[in-house]
């Protein structure tokens, strides 16, 4: 099982972000979650870390995903 931390910063209506969500889950990857249409100081610390307005932005260890990029995300996890 993976041990790199994985965040995630999406909103709920975000279809990337829930497609994103759901691969993590199948492939048994622990995440953190943060709703940044309600998290003003997770949208600050997201725009702030990669200058994305946009979602879904996964972090995996110190690296950057923006949108969901499955064969960058599978390569940064080795899965």
């Amino acid at each position: 099982m993976n041990t790199t931390p994985v965040q995630i910063y999406s909103t709920p209506s975000c279809h990337f972000c829930h497609m994103a969500k759901e691969f993590f889950t199948a492939n048994n990857v622990a995440f953190t979650d943060y709703n940044v249409a309600t998290d003003l100081e997770k949208r600050k610390e997201m725009i702030d870390k990669s200058g994305q307005m946009g979602v879904p932005v996964i972090t995996i260890g110190d690296q950057f995903v923006v949108g969901f990029d499955e064969p960058r995300i599978r390569e940064l996890l080795a899965i």
